[in-house]
């Protein structure tokens, strides 16, 4: 982590210990004229509480100045709901690349996606100009069809006889098209390494959906990212670096006209209750399903 250099407006400081209190590593104190100061440095986690939480501006870290912070907006719940109603996988894309302009509005929001512990390890590879896609994406399923065709790889293409038919009619199954792609890959150090990635695409996904865009979680994508190596290096992905998940999106060629009627989830409320003590193979049980992918 860079410096910390944490700085406190004197003159502007209400002594109020929002900061103080919210810091999550316990990292500040007051001093005797009761103005925030670092206690533990080394314990901060670099989460920028401190600076987002004073009310008055008081605090800089990190060299940040906080009047370049964004400020909060009123948000309306029911188009934030409407938003993730009406979202839709996309599979049908126009030939297309996006606007400059959006593109760097997608890639400047990832700036602030979270991740587990703050540790902002996150990189994102884009293909955004449809011609590499295309060199892509003809590299890709020219390895899967010459794979499909050959022993031992033919067995296990005869399980998705289906898709099989598909890929050697031509049928794009992996990019549907799509003149876009976007590989998320996190460190190997990294605590959440998975979870920070499909968070990362959660609200890539959503804020391109406000914007026009549509998008696709490419499962396959990520297969085949996994059996051939050489794309991460097409990609740049650095060395001590591995892909967690891949995202399709582009200009959509088709346009959906109202919200799904989803089945209902079990969502319950616990009550308040006695802990009850396991049957021990009932408790083996569900120690093991905990352990489950």
């Amino acid at each position: 982590m860079k410096e910390l250099n944490f700085k406190v407006d004197k003159e502007k400081c209400i002594h109020c210990g929002l900061c103080i209190n919210d810091c999550i590593a316990s990292v500040l104190e007051f001093n005797k004229d009761k103005i925030p100061e670092t206690l533990a440095p080394n314990r901060c986690i670099g989460c920028q509480h401190c600076l987002s939480v004073c009310p008055v501006g008081a605090i800089s870290i990190f060299n940040k100045n906080p009047d370049e912070s964004v400020q909060p907006m009123e948000i309306n719940p029911e188009i934030i709901l409407n938003l993730i109603q009406t979202r839709r996988s996309i599979r049908k894309y126009k030939k297309e690349n996006v606007d400059k302009e959006t593109m760097q509005k997608l890639k400047n929001m990832l700036n602030w996606v979270p991740t587990g512990c703050n540790f902002h390890g996150l990189h994102f590879s884009f293909i955004d100009d449809i011609r590499v896609m295309n060199e892509f994406r003809d590299y890709v399923n020219k390895k899967i069809i010459d794979g499909l065709v050959k022993n031992p790889v033919k067995l296990i293409g005869d399980k998705f006889s289906h898709y099989t038919k598909a890929f050697l009619r031509g049928d794009d199954v992996i990019f549907r098209g799509a003149p876009h792609l976007l590989v998320v890959s996190n460190s190997l150090k990294a605590p959440c390494a998975k979870e920070d990635a499909i968070i990362a695409l959660s609200y890539f996904e959503l804020y391109a959906q406000s914007l026009g865009i549509g998008t696709c979680w490419c499962g396959f994508g990520q297969m085949c990212m996994m059996l051939f190596p050489e794309l991460s290096e097409y990609l740049e992905i650095p060395e001590e670096y591995k892909s967690e998940y891949v995202m399709l999106f582009g200009p959509k060629d088709i346009t959906y006209k109202r919200a799904v009627q989803p089945e209902k989830y079990n969502i319950i409320s616990a009550g308040k209750k006695e802990f009850s003590d396991l049957p021990f193979i009932k408790k083996i049980k569900r120690f093991f399903r905990n352990l489950i992918k």
